[in-house]
Parts: C-alpha cells; sequence; structure tokens
C-alpha cells in the first residue's frame, strides 16, 4: 500500500469515525458537526476482536504530526481551523521544523544538526480535522497553569543542584555522569521528550507496536526500544512505595477502549538532573489515565488525562490519532552512553587543564540541555 493511500485511509478514518465514536463517548462533540455533517455513528464498522474475545488494537502505528500541543495564540479563539487557517499554520509550522535551514547564525545550525533526512514526514503534518491543538481540554487548548506553593529546605535544594548540573552540562563543564541525565545516559527518554507516555509526537520514531496476548497489553515503543507490559487481568497494583521508571500499569477494557491507569513513577531523587514525567510533575502525586479505542480499519484514538495536584491546576485531557502503518519499527540505537559520556567528561578535564573555570552566570548555561532530538 502506498504511503500516499496509507494517508488518505487515516484522513478518512480520522474524520469519519474517529469523530462519530468521540461525539458518541460525550467528547469533542462539535467535531461531529465540523467535519462528517451527519450524526455520530453514520459510518458502521465492527471493531475486530482477539481470538480470546478481547478488542483487537494489534498492529504498528504512527502517531506524527505538527499539530501543536497548545493552541497557538493567533487562533485561540478556535477549537478548528478554517481551510485557510490550516494552510498558514502548516506553512509556518513546516518552516519552523524544517531542520535544513542555514539562517540564525551557529547555534541555530548546531541545534538543527539532525537534518531532515532523520525527521519523520508525518511530524509535518497538521492532524486531518484541522484541530488547533493536541489538547482536548481545558477548552481553551492550553496547558493549566502550575500551581504556586512554597518548596520544603529539602526540595529547594533539590532544585539549586538540578539548576547547577544543568549549567553545569550547557556549558561543557560536567563533573560526573549524574550531570547527563537519564536520556543522555541512554536509560529512558526524558519528560516532554516522546516515545514515552503520554505518547506525544517527537521529530522522528513517532512509532508504537500493540501486541496482546490474554491478560496482557504490550505497546513497544520505536523511541529508545522501551515496551510497556500491561496487565489486563484485574490483578492489584504495587504498594505506594515502589517505583519503576514507566510507572505501574493497570488496564482495563470499557467496551472496544482500553483504558490504562499508571502511577507509582520513580522518585525525583533517585532520577537525577531531569525526571522522566511529563511537564517535570511530581513522580509521586503524577497520575496518566490513558485510552486507547480503535475507530476504524488503520486508526486509533488515543486520549491521555495526565493530573498532578501538586503542579497543575487542574488535570488536562489530550488526543493524538495513531494511524496505521506498513512500515517497520528498526531498533533505536542510542549511542551517547557508549560514546559522548567519555566525550563530555574527558573535554571537561582537558578544559580545567587548560585553565578554564566553569561560570554558572555564562549566557549558555541555561541553554538547551545537549540532548538529540
Amino acid at each position: 500500500m502506498s504511503g500516499r493511500l496509507r494517508i488518505s485511509l487515516g484522513v478518512l478514518a480520522i474524520v469519519l469515525v474517529g469523530a462519530s465514536i468521540l461525539a458518541a463517548r460525550g467528547q469533542l462533540g462539535w467535531l461531529t458537526t465540523a467535519f462528517t455533517g451527519s450524526p455520530a455513528g453514520a459510518e458502521a464498522w465492527t471493531a475486530p476482536k482477539t481470538p480470546w474475545g478481547d478488542p483487537d488494537l494489534q498492529g504498528i502505528y504512527n502517531y506524527g504530526t505538527s499539530t501543536p500541543l497548545q493552541r497557538p495564540r493567533q487562533v485561540s479563539d478556535k477549537q478548528v481551523m478554517s481551510d485557510d487557517e490550516a494552510k498558514q499554520l502548516q506553512s509556518d509550522l513546516a518552516y519552523r521544523l524544517d531542520r535544513d535551514r542555514r539562517d540564525g547564525g551557529a547555534q541555530a545550525d548546531v541545534s538543527r544538526s539532525y537534518n531532515d533526512a532523520w525527521m519523520d514526514p508525518n511530524r509535518m503534518r497538521l492532524t486531518a480535522d484541522k484541530r488547533t491543538s493536541l489538547i482536548v481540554d481545558p477548552a481553551d487548548g492550553r496547558i493549566p497553569a502550575r500551581v504556586e506553593r512554597k518548596l520544603t529546605p529539602q526540595e529547594e535544594k533539590e532544585r539549586i543542584a538540578a539548576d547547577l548540573s544543568t549549567r553545569r552540562f550547557n556549558t561543557g563543564f560536567q563533573e560526573s555522569y549524574r550531570d547527563m541525565d537519564v536520556g543522555n545516559r541512554c536509560i529512558i527518554r526524558r519528560r516532554n521528550e516522546g516515545g514515552g507516555h503520554p505518547y506525544l509526537p517527537a521529530i522522528y520514531n513517532n512509532m508504537a507496536q500493540i501486541f496482546q496476548a490474554p491478560g496482557y497489553v504490550v505497546i513497544y515503543s520505536e523511541m529508545i526500544h522501551f515496551a510497556r507490559v500491561i496487565p489486563v487481568d484485574g490483578r492489584p497494583a504495587l504498594p505506594d512505595n515502589v517505583g519503576t521508571w514507566l510507572g505501574d500499569p493497570r488496564g482495563r477494557w470499557e467496551g472496544n477502549t482500553l483504558v490504562v491507569e499508571t502511577k507509582n513513577f520513580i522518585s525525583r531523587g533517585d532520577v537525577g538532573r531531569t525526571g522522566v514525567v511529563y511537564g517535570n510533575a511530581n513522580p509521586e502525586t503524577f497520575r496518566i489515565v490513558e485510552r486507547f479505542t480503535r475507530v476504524g480499519p488503520e486508526t486509533i484514538n488515543y486520549e491521555v488525562t495526565l493530573s498532578d495536584p501538586e503542579t497543575w491546576t487542574r488535570p488536562f485531557t489530550i488526543m493524538v490519532p495513531w494511524n496505521k502503518t506498513n512500515e517497520q519499527i528498526y531498533e533505536y540505537q542510542c549511542q551517547e552512553l557508549n560514546y559522548d559520556m567519555y566525550h563530555w567528561l574527558h573535554g571537561a578535564r582537558e578544559r580545567e587543564k587548560r585553565g578554564e573555570k566553569f561560570d554558572p552566570n555564562a549566557p549558555d548555561a541555561r541553554g538547551g540541555d545537549g540532548a538529540e532530538g
């Protein structure tokens, strides 16, 4: 099947089928009116079942898109764009995401060192429904305000230490391996980088494969090749004092929807310079609820609600279409641990031998963290 045909099928499934089912669930009812012009459920389709009777979600999916997570200010009053608005935003996003541009000086060129040959072309396309944001709740399409609270003495100490570690990394004066975060050390992808849950589009590796067996659903991510093994057999959750990198997921079926609730992420003190939960939320209180609903032969609607009463003033929900693909998932080769750990630490020691000193207030000390993508 050609790439163009697969995209067309994905568009058809998202617009005609996805909108109807979402509206039937009482969410995004405006989507049905805007794009199908017909009542929800008008498109008949029967979701397949596994041999043991569970809804069949299996396959390889791509969730890449350039639709922004938060609604851009220039369309702040719209949930859906007109054709002209979508065309303009698509053009703006394509320019901004173009890694082959050579403008903006040396620093911009370095930040675009992974050029378009490495990028997922799906990352350059808006979702077919022309939504203005991947966030569907709250209605403004924006991440809720963060909770303002006074840090405890221990939290303030950790914040200062993490800030200094980041500045050492950004200026090339790493003291130890702990100045390289878990992504740089090839342990797991960090927060907000794609590949993990929530599954959000990144510049590449926007694919996941779903496997199923009686009592289990496994989601294998192309990004850093980790797999979530999700029990759906009703077993109890882990004790609250047991944390893991990926959290402790527990799944259940609600009709044709797989609902996965995850908590028990590894604590901040065990992570190092940066955490792995979204938005640098508090791992001890961070919770996510994901919903995977197959709404057509080629499409899964992925909805995820994130909450942390210590980080955001309210929960928020993101919806990303997963489109089935015949492409292959290749092994993720993370070489930073093999090579860059030595380069970073050796380079810092060589600079010190030359008499250079770490300046925490250097202009680039607050810059990016140096990881690819």
